[in-house]
């Protein structure tokens, strides 16, 4: 059975362009655009930040798109940048072309002014995902009186490529990704008062993906005033790099020397000269931001640790069940636990994997899921608030939603539970996109989470005296989290025993405690 939202995606731009009303002409720094009216909000859909990265733009930083002529429509969302798979299960594979650099606008259609603005970036991997999928459309936010925006970013090998000919031609090279994200953020401060927005209070949200992202974002000298507030959910980048080599430029070098064999070309300009099709097929280890020296020249750690990151109020959190929409456990045992964890991940310190008790194959498996979402998610999290409660001067609200979705039976989301995405559908307000069995309970969160949303959009605290009060994360008193589901409360962290495990070994690996500065590092 096809979902509401997965007919939506498939119909694409019909959404909004049939049984619309013309939304008012708003004059950009490339032209005019029209948009559309639907509801209570205003739409402008597909309207380019940055010229097309093909040909001879292949592997270089966006540049300023192209002006026009006359009313551009505005009325359909662009395709996809280049992807072989779906932001998440069960939708469908979106429209994919090389020229992708283009992003979406919504807004309360009554045309209120100086609005706080909300800026998405979704997340897929860095190697699938779309900024038209039906979950992250804005209207619903927008309604609630802010300047939503959903941008593309360039994914995989086109969005990560590092190379010694690139890094010969431009001083450095990987992270173009991070550039497109750059790029909108760029336009949104040169163009948003035109929709109605205020470029001086901008908020950036993303999940997954696009909350690690963010993460390094908050790590740049070239993000810095681009934005002004953030929230992150589920993902963040704070490991020590040495557990993850591949980020350091001239190894990412080695791996697209590597990638450009398997794709048969011998020199970059055979590269650019490649089918983008051709640069999906061995794309598989070219898909993650580098340390390099102009867009991110320390890891998100030791940004903080350094006092070179961006000090700005900041919501961060993860989910309780994580793993269960991302890894199969069906075929773990009590017996093959650590073997299925080294299949996955390598070899790991034998403690790590020691701190997961279990006593038979059921429990191993949910042992299984546990070691996935604090590994991948719970960890960076926790340690995303205390970095931002000990290093900065702003507060920080630390989450964790546990609140189980009605997903249905016999659908590829059934066994979900509060898994990884699963609370896009509260945070956007879009429970109705679902046929779902909503509850009174279901809403009562959805409108819940959009308000703490939008009121930190506005003044950076998530509060109001008609919500539960969230408290900000205090790492001297141990540190309050508020539990997102049904009502929610405050609660101690960490919420999940083993996250602290995580310490010990990344201590050891670092040299030092967590949060302390490193003993060397690139200034």
């Amino acid at each position: 059975m096809i979902s509401k939202s997965m007919a939506a995606l498939v119909m694409g731009s019909l959404v909004f362009s049939a049984s619309t009303a013309c939304a008012q002409i708003v004059n950009t720094t490339e032209g005019h655009v029209s948009g559309s009216t639907v509801g209570g909000s205003s739409s402008w859909l597909g309207i380019p930040y940055a010229s097309p990265p093909i040909g001879d733009l292949r592997w270089r930083p966006p540049q300023a798109p192209q002006a026009w002529w006359g009313v551009r429509p505005a009325h359909q969302f662009s395709p996809a940048c280049m992807q072989s798979g779906v932001s998440m299960p069960g939708e469908p594979m979106p429209t994919i072309d090389e020229d992708c650099l283009y992003l979406n606008l919504w807004g309360p259609r009554d045309g209120r002014r100086n609005l706080p603005v909300m800026v998405w970036i979704h997340g897929g991997g860095y190697t699938n995902g779309s900024s038209a999928l039906p979950l992250y459309w804005g209207d619903s936010l927008a309604r609630r009186g802010v300047i939503v925006v959903t941008l593309n970013y360039r994914l995989g090998a086109l969005g990560f490529l590092a190379h010694p000919e690139l890094t010969a031609e431009a001083g450095t090279s990987g992270n173009y990704a991070l550039m497109d994200q750059i790029a909108a953020l760029k336009w949104v401060r040169s163009n948003i008062s035109a929709f109605g927005g205020d470029p001086g209070n901008v908020t950036v949200f993303g999940q997954s993906a696009g909350a690690m992202a963010i993460s390094m974002l908050m790590a740049s000298p070239q993000a810095e005033g681009l934005f002004h507030r953030a929230i992150a959910q589920s993902g963040g980048a704070f490991e020590p790099v040495e557990l993850a080599p591949g980020y350091l430029l001239v190894n990412a070098e080695q791996d697209g020397v590597a990638f450009a064999e398997a794709v048969g070309a011998a020199s970059l300009a055979e590269l650019r000269a490649l089918p983008a099709e051709r640069l999906l097929q061995s794309a598989g280890a070219i898909s993650h931001p580098v340390i390099e020296p102009a867009l991110m020249p320390r890891s998100p750690y030791e940004a903080y640790v350094s006092g070179a990151f961006m000090d700005i109020p900041l919501i961060v959190g993860a989910n309780a069940e994580e793993a269960t929409s991302l890894i199969d456990v069906s075929a773990v045992t009590a017996e093959n636990f650590a073997a299925d964890i080294r299949r996955s991940w390598g070899t790991l310190p034998p403690p790590l994997i020691e701190a997961y008790a279990f006593t038979d194959d059921v429990e191993a498996r949910e042992a299984r899921l546990m070691f996935d979402r604090d590994l991948r998610f719970g960890w960076n999290m926790w340690a995303w608030a205390r970095l931002h409660a000990q290093h900065g001067s702003n507060p920080v609200f630390y989450y964790r939603f546990s609140h189980q979705p009605p997903f249905p039976a016999a659908s590829a989301r059934e066994g979900w539970g509060a898994a990884h995405f699963a609370e896009l559908w509260y945070m956007f307000d879009h429970l109705d996109q679902e046929d779902w069995t909503w509850t009174e309970s279901d809403r009562r969160l959805a409108d819940t989470m959009a308000s703490y949303w939008v009121n930190f959009a506005s003044r950076g605290d998530p509060n109001d005296p008609d919500l539960p009060r969230w408290p900000a994360f205090e790492t001297a008193t141990g540190g309050d989290m508020l539990e997102l589901k049904s009502e929610p409360s405050v609660i101690s962290a960490p919420a999940d025993p083993q996250l602290p495990v995580f310490d010990a070994i990344y201590d050891a690996v670092r040299g030092h405690p967590f949060s302390s500065p490193p003993r060397t590092r690139a200034e």
